[in-house]
Protein backbone atom coordinates (compact mmCIF):
# COMPACT_ATOMS: atom_id res chain seq x y z
CA UNK A 1 0.00 0.00 0.00
CA UNK A 2 1.56 3.36 -0.92
CA UNK A 3 1.68 6.31 1.72
CA UNK A 4 -1.37 8.03 -0.27
CA UNK A 5 -3.21 4.67 -0.13
CA UNK A 6 -2.49 4.41 3.40
CA UNK A 7 -3.43 8.37 4.26
CA UNK A 8 -7.01 7.72 2.42
CA UNK A 9 -7.45 4.29 4.55
CA UNK A 10 -6.83 6.77 7.61
CA UNK A 11 -8.98 9.55 6.75
CA UNK A 12 -11.83 7.22 6.03
CA UNK A 13 -11.71 5.21 9.79
CA UNK A 14 -11.52 9.01 11.20
CA UNK A 15 -14.58 9.79 9.26
CA UNK A 16 -16.36 6.62 10.33
CA UNK A 17 -15.76 6.98 13.31
CA UNK A 18 -16.28 10.26 14.18
CA UNK A 19 -19.72 9.69 12.44
CA UNK A 20 -20.69 6.60 14.47
CA UNK A 21 -19.82 8.67 17.68
CA UNK A 22 -21.22 12.34 16.12
CA UNK A 23 -24.84 10.12 15.67
CA UNK A 24 -24.49 8.62 19.00
CA UNK A 25 -23.46 11.32 21.60
CA UNK A 26 -23.73 14.46 19.59
CA UNK A 27 -20.82 16.97 18.54
CA UNK A 28 -20.31 18.79 21.26
CA UNK A 29 -19.78 15.82 23.81
CA UNK A 30 -17.40 13.94 21.71
CA UNK A 31 -13.63 15.07 21.93
CA UNK A 32 -11.05 14.89 19.01
CA UNK A 33 -9.66 12.01 21.85
CA UNK A 34 -12.42 10.08 21.69
CA UNK A 35 -12.56 9.48 17.73
CA UNK A 36 -8.59 9.06 17.79
CA UNK A 37 -9.40 5.99 19.84
CA UNK A 38 -12.13 4.75 17.80
CA UNK A 39 -10.66 4.71 14.95
CA UNK A 40 -7.51 3.01 16.54
CA UNK A 41 -5.38 6.03 16.04
CA UNK A 42 -3.82 8.64 17.52
CA UNK A 43 -5.21 12.27 18.08
CA UNK A 44 -1.95 13.56 15.87
CA UNK A 45 -3.37 11.75 13.06
CA UNK A 46 -6.41 13.54 13.79
CA UNK A 47 -4.76 16.98 13.44
CA UNK A 48 -2.50 15.57 10.62
CA UNK A 49 -5.71 15.58 8.51
CA UNK A 50 -8.31 17.60 9.66
CA UNK A 51 -8.04 21.12 10.98
CA UNK A 52 -10.61 20.63 13.75
CA UNK A 53 -13.45 19.04 14.77
CA UNK A 54 -15.66 20.95 12.86
CA UNK A 55 -13.18 19.89 9.52
CA UNK A 56 -14.32 16.40 10.83
CA UNK A 57 -18.13 17.18 10.96
CA UNK A 58 -17.87 18.74 7.23
CA UNK A 59 -15.80 15.50 6.24
CA UNK A 60 -19.20 13.49 7.61
CA UNK A 61 -21.33 15.92 5.69
CA UNK A 62 -20.08 15.59 2.73
CA UNK A 63 -19.57 11.96 2.33
CA UNK A 64 -23.09 11.81 3.16
CA UNK A 65 -24.06 14.39 0.92
CA UNK A 66 -22.39 12.84 -1.79
CA UNK A 67 -24.54 9.66 -1.25
CA UNK A 68 -27.64 11.13 -1.09
CA UNK A 69 -26.90 13.50 -4.22
CA UNK A 70 -25.97 10.05 -6.02
CA UNK A 71 -29.19 8.67 -4.75
CA UNK A 72 -31.36 11.25 -5.80
CA UNK A 73 -29.59 11.53 -9.25
CA UNK A 74 -30.48 8.11 -10.10
CA UNK A 75 -33.90 7.88 -8.38
CA UNK A 76 -34.92 10.71 -10.29
CA UNK A 77 -32.91 9.97 -13.65
CA UNK A 78 -35.22 6.54 -13.42
CA UNK A 79 -38.87 8.09 -12.58
CA UNK A 80 -38.55 11.15 -13.83
CA UNK A 81 -38.78 14.73 -12.21
CA UNK A 82 -42.48 14.83 -10.41
CA UNK A 83 -42.14 10.80 -9.50
CA UNK A 84 -38.77 10.96 -8.58
CA UNK A 85 -39.42 13.80 -6.40
CA UNK A 86 -42.24 11.81 -4.64
CA UNK A 87 -40.20 8.48 -4.06
CA UNK A 88 -37.22 10.88 -2.81
CA UNK A 89 -39.66 12.45 -0.26
CA UNK A 90 -41.18 9.63 0.83
CA UNK A 91 -38.02 7.86 1.10
CA UNK A 92 -36.23 10.81 3.26
CA UNK A 93 -39.51 10.31 6.00
CA UNK A 94 -39.01 7.13 6.47
CA UNK A 95 -34.76 7.18 6.70
CA UNK A 96 -35.03 9.89 8.55
CA UNK A 97 -37.54 8.37 11.46
CA UNK A 98 -34.29 5.70 11.55
CA UNK A 99 -31.28 7.84 11.63
CA UNK A 100 -32.85 10.56 14.47
CA UNK A 101 -28.94 10.44 15.66
CA UNK A 102 -27.70 11.83 12.43
CA UNK A 103 -31.21 14.12 12.62
CA UNK A 104 -30.21 15.80 16.06
CA UNK A 105 -26.36 16.06 15.66
CA UNK A 106 -27.19 17.43 12.43
CA UNK A 107 -29.31 20.76 13.71
CA UNK A 108 -26.54 20.37 16.78
CA UNK A 109 -24.24 21.08 14.39
CA UNK A 110 -26.42 23.89 11.91
CA UNK A 111 -27.04 25.91 15.27
CA UNK A 112 -23.04 25.71 16.09
CA UNK A 113 -22.81 26.98 12.16
CA UNK A 114 -25.33 30.37 13.35
CA UNK A 115 -23.08 31.29 16.19
CA UNK A 116 -19.69 30.25 14.12
CA UNK A 117 -19.91 32.72 11.19
CA UNK A 118 -16.39 31.50 9.74
CA UNK A 119 -18.32 28.26 9.39
CA UNK A 120 -21.31 29.35 7.46
CA UNK A 121 -19.67 29.61 3.67
CA UNK A 122 -18.63 25.74 3.96
CA UNK A 123 -22.18 24.72 5.41
CA UNK A 124 -24.05 26.83 2.82
CA UNK A 125 -22.01 25.10 0.33
CA UNK A 126 -22.39 21.86 1.10
CA UNK A 127 -26.22 22.18 2.21
CA UNK A 128 -26.82 23.69 -1.79
CA UNK A 129 -25.07 20.37 -3.20
CA UNK A 130 -27.09 18.39 -1.28
CA UNK A 131 -30.72 20.21 -2.42
CA UNK A 132 -28.74 20.37 -5.97
CA UNK A 133 -30.79 17.10 -7.75
CA UNK A 134 -33.42 18.67 -6.25
CA UNK A 135 -33.71 22.55 -7.28
CA UNK A 136 -32.67 20.53 -10.93
CA UNK A 137 -35.68 18.64 -10.85
CA UNK A 138 -37.60 21.38 -9.87
CA UNK A 139 -36.63 23.20 -12.52
CA UNK A 140 -37.55 20.65 -15.05
CA UNK A 141 -41.15 20.84 -13.49
CA UNK A 142 -41.30 24.87 -13.66
CA UNK A 143 -42.97 25.15 -16.86
CA UNK A 144 -45.87 22.59 -15.70
CA UNK A 145 -46.26 23.48 -12.00
CA UNK A 146 -46.89 27.31 -10.87
CA UNK A 147 -43.94 27.98 -8.39
CA UNK A 148 -44.55 30.78 -5.85
CA UNK A 149 -40.33 31.31 -6.24
CA UNK A 150 -37.80 30.46 -8.26
CA UNK A 151 -36.79 26.93 -8.00
CA UNK A 152 -34.01 27.34 -5.44
CA UNK A 153 -35.53 29.10 -3.03
CA UNK A 154 -39.16 26.77 -3.34
CA UNK A 155 -36.69 23.82 -2.42
CA UNK A 156 -35.03 25.74 0.41
CA UNK A 157 -38.91 26.63 1.45
CA UNK A 158 -39.68 22.91 1.18
CA UNK A 159 -37.05 21.55 3.21
CA UNK A 160 -37.18 24.40 5.58
CA UNK A 161 -40.78 22.73 6.36
CA UNK A 162 -39.83 18.89 6.36
CA UNK A 163 -36.66 19.76 9.02
CA UNK A 164 -39.03 21.52 11.43
CA UNK A 165 -41.54 18.89 10.87
CA UNK A 166 -38.75 16.00 11.47
CA UNK A 167 -37.24 18.18 14.40
CA UNK A 168 -41.25 18.21 15.98
CA UNK A 169 -41.22 14.73 15.39
CA UNK A 170 -37.33 14.37 17.24
CA UNK A 171 -39.64 15.87 20.69
CA UNK A 172 -43.33 15.23 19.44
CA UNK A 173 -43.88 11.68 17.63
CA UNK A 174 -47.32 10.96 18.64
CA UNK A 175 -48.31 14.80 16.73
CA UNK A 176 -46.07 14.06 14.07
CA UNK A 177 -46.15 10.80 11.97
CA UNK A 178 -43.02 9.90 9.86
CA UNK A 179 -44.56 10.44 6.65
CA UNK A 180 -46.33 14.01 7.48
CA UNK A 181 -43.13 16.17 5.77
CA UNK A 182 -43.74 14.08 2.40
CA UNK A 183 -47.46 14.05 2.46
CA UNK A 184 -47.19 18.35 3.02
CA UNK A 185 -44.73 18.39 0.02
CA UNK A 186 -47.47 15.91 -1.72
CA UNK A 187 -50.28 18.68 -0.51
CA UNK A 188 -48.48 22.11 -1.27
CA UNK A 189 -47.27 20.70 -5.32
CA UNK A 190 -50.67 19.74 -5.83
CA UNK A 191 -52.05 22.96 -4.87
CA UNK A 192 -50.04 24.42 -6.95
CA UNK A 193 -51.09 22.45 -10.56
CA UNK A 194 -53.45 24.32 -12.33
CA UNK A 195 -55.64 21.59 -12.48
CA UNK A 196 -56.98 18.65 -10.31
CA UNK A 197 -54.90 15.75 -10.02
CA UNK A 198 -50.63 14.73 -9.79
CA UNK A 199 -48.65 16.13 -13.08
CA UNK A 200 -48.00 12.39 -13.58
CA UNK A 201 -51.88 11.76 -14.18
CA UNK A 202 -52.30 14.79 -16.49
CA UNK A 203 -49.57 13.82 -18.94
CA UNK A 204 -51.21 10.57 -18.97
CA UNK A 205 -55.15 11.84 -19.04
Amino acid sequence: MSRAERREQTREALISAAERLFVGRGFHATSVDEIALEAGYTKGAVYSNFESKEDLFFAVYERRTERGVEVAERVIGEAGPAEGLTRLAYDSALRRDREDGWLAVFFEFWAHVVRHPELRGRFAEVHTRALAPFVSATERLAGEVRLPADAPGFNAAMFSMVSALTLERLTRPDVVNAGLGAQMIQFVTGALLPDEGSLEERRCG
